[in-house]
């Protein structure tokens, strides 16, 4: 049995989880997978993109749904450079000249 203290530091770790909005949760695995699952969930609770772009495939992964065409047409339109005027234009010139 564990003591009134040791009670109380776990709903303290726990009530923190809570409010960072975490949870806890068991998954049942193969012992090999153990790793794995642990690196997959510390990256998940992460809020970065990183996180996001995991997220997105392993969700796509999981449902069996095919790749989305577009999706780098979709990136180049959140790039910080969509919308700027940028002149990307190449000039024509006729080279140089060699004798052969």
């Amino acid at each position: 049995m564990s003591s009134a203290a040791q009670k109380r530091a776990i709903e303290t770790y726990r009530a923190r989880l809570v409010e960072r909005g975490l949870v806890r949760f068991e998954v049942l695995g193969l012992e090999a997978d153990r790793a794995l699952i642990r690196s997959l969930a510390r990256r998940l609770a992460g809020s970065g993109p990183d996180a996001a772009r995991i997220r997105a495939l392993v969700s796509r992964a999981v449902s069996g749904d095919a790749v989305v065409k577009g999706g780098i047409l979709d990136a180049l339109r959140r790039s910080p450079l969509a919308g700027a005027d940028l002149d990307i234009s190449r000039s024509r010139e006729d080279g140089r000249k060699l004798d052969l």
